[in-house]
């Protein structure tokens, strides 16, 4: 379960507020809070959940397994050690990778496939492209593929919004697909998976290079996780239910934007209306708090 409160989640369609735009069917909206203490935004709370998710993002499963007998230290020092902390100059970009994860795997049930960050320190930049790969088990034989896209922004104002389409749409060319496919069934941690023989066939089948985009589209959802600073939530000191009623007409109001935007763009990709995507709002107090406490964090865990 994840430790967070959930505000928000439900269809788009239920919530926006353009009810002209289509498709609408095929988006949702998943609103996330964190609470308060003491008069303070819990920063320990969400860092802890931060580091409770790194391994399996920065490391892989055998780099897991071996590390295992050496307690854990020694699984969050070598995780450490894969950041790319010196490159991010501050922007925060594996805390939202790892926050993305950690609502993969607690909120929608994921298994991981690609541990992003871990690939991206080690593998000459041959897994760059989706920031959370993951796959969902539906049941005894179906599944979904999610490819995640996650940012940490200063405010989601209509720039940042369109940046972020942007994206979505680069992520979603013929040939960006058949990269991730290739990614995944080449350099990932697919075959540690506890899976049925059944439905890892199936997931090799899907993701091979001589099978269709087209059948995968159907199967496949876009995360999009918008982890920004709030100034509502700067000016809050207590999780009471008008801050709530703040947050929740606000996020209304920026998924309608979003997609708005999102429809614009990207409609004229090939089976736009059979990808499922679901926009992910996250409001903190301060960001460079939080990537300052991080990088204190990482720093003592790398020395």
């Amino acid at each position: 379960m994840i430790p967070f409160e959930i505000l928000i989640e439900d269809v788009f369609f239920n919530i926006s507020l353009n009810n002209s735009l289509d498709p609408m069917d095929n988006k949702t909206v998943l609103s996330l809070l964190n609470d308060f203490e003491n008069g303070e935004w819990r920063y320990d709370k969400f860092q802890r959940f931060i580091w409770n998710n790194i391994k399996e993002t920065a490391l892989s499963h055998k780099e897991r397994q071996a590390l295992l007998n050496d307690g854990e230290d020694s699984v969050l020092t070598e995780a450490a050690k894969s950041l790319r902390i010196a490159e991010d100059n501050g922007k925060g970009s594996e805390i939202s990778e790892i926050l993305l994860y950690g609502i993969m795997k607690h909120h929608y049930k994921a298994l991981p496939v690609v541990p992003k960050i871990f690939y991206k320190q080690n593998s000459q930049d041959n897994a760059k492209g989706s920031d959370s790969v993951h796959i969902v088990i539906e049941n005894d034989d179906t599944f979904s593929l999610w490819l995640g896209e996650a940012k940490f922004y200063n405010d989601i104002t209509n720039a940042q919004l369109q940046k972020i389409v942007e994206s979505v749409k680069d992520s979603l060319q013929l040939h960006k697909l058949k990269k991730e496919n290739y990614i995944i069934t080449n350099v990932s941690d697919l075959n540690d998976l506890k899976l049925s023989d059944e439905i890892r066939q199936k997931i090799f089948k899907y993701l091979s290079t001589d099978t269709s985009i087209d059948l995968l589209k159907p199967i496949l959802h876009i995360p999009i996780l918008l982890l920004y600073e709030c100034a509502i939530t700067k000016n809050e000191t207590h999780f009471t239910e008008e801050y709530k009623k703040q947050i929740s007409s606000l996020h209304k109001e920026r998924s309608t934007k979003y997609f708005e935007e999102q429809i614009k763009s990207c409609s004229d990709i090939d089976l736009y209306s059979e990808i499922k995507f679901h926009i992910i709002l996250f409001p903190v107090p301060e960001k460079e708090k939080i990537v300052n406490k991080f990088i204190q964090k990482a720093n003592v865990y790398r020395l």
